[in-house]
């Protein structure tokens, strides 16, 4: 089960994570993601801190949404994935395509 919240702070929207994200609830995950980019929304930081679990179709959500990001000249950054996670982010080669920061605070710096 997953819970997501948005908090917009300064210009940036904040999609907090939290909980586990399998084949079920990464329809969730799609929708807050749906929406804030659907929002315009340009500076965008993913909350993983409290993310337990992500399976590969919680990955795909994020991958489907690199393109759309760029073509709004958008930001991305994805922080405080676990090490479990992460690793999984590195075997599938999605730290080249996404970034990533380990804290909220390194993600706020890197997009002012």
């Amino acid at each position: 089960m997953v819970d997501i919240q948005k908090i917009n702070q300064n210009g940036i929207t904040i999609v907090v994570v939290i909980g586990e994200v399998d084949a079920s609830s990464s329809i969730d995950l799609d929708s807050a993601m749906n929406e804030t980019i659907a929002s315009g929304a340009l500076k965008i930081i993913v909350d993983c801190e409290n993310l337990d679990y992500i399976s590969s179709a919680g990955l795909g959500v994020f991958m489907s949404y690199i393109e759309e990001i760029k073509a709004n000249n958008a930001k991305m950054i994805i922080t405080g994935l676990n090490e479990k996670v992460f690793n999984v982010f590195k075997i599938l080669g999605l730290d080249q395509l996404l970034e990533t920061a380990d804290t909220r605070d390194q993600a706020i710096e890197l997009l002012k």
